[in-house]
């Protein structure tokens, strides 16, 4: 896997609004028959090749035809993910936190005010 000199490697999850979370569980696992991604024996999603499609209910975002996913890149260590990108100026929007998956998740936006999500396994 190639790997930029800051550390991001690729896109691992993409978030996606649902409003009910039994009819889109349906769908993704029975009518799509994706793969269920699972986590110390969680569904977390569903897996696209190396992707994880999360299902995000009681969320900001609402379902909606216009393009609303939240992107997460992997990469190597957030807090020196984050550090590279605060060097350069970039508006860090979510500082680096442990979430209860066991990941560190930070966020920054891009130039044009887009949040593009960053995380890697905390240990």
């Amino acid at each position: 896997m190639n790997t930029s000199s800051h550390g991001l490697r690729a896109v691992k999850v993409i978030a996606i609004a649902v409003n009910d979370m039994a009819r889109a569980t349906h769908f993704y696992s029975e009518v799509l028959a994706l793969e269920p991604a699972m986590e110390k024996g969680q569904l977390r999603g569903y897996r696209l090749g190396e992707l994880v499609l999360m299902l995000k209910d009681e969320w900001y975002g609402t379902p909606t035809s216009e393009p609303n996913p939240r992107i997460t890149i992997e990469c190597d260590h957030a807090p020196d993910t984050e550090a590279y990108l605060r060097a350069r100026s970039v508006t860090i929007a979510d500082p680096v936190t442990v979430v209860e998956e066991g990941y560190l998740v930070g966020s920054f936006l891009d130039s044009e005010g887009n949040k593009f999500w960053f995380c890697s396994a905390n240990g």
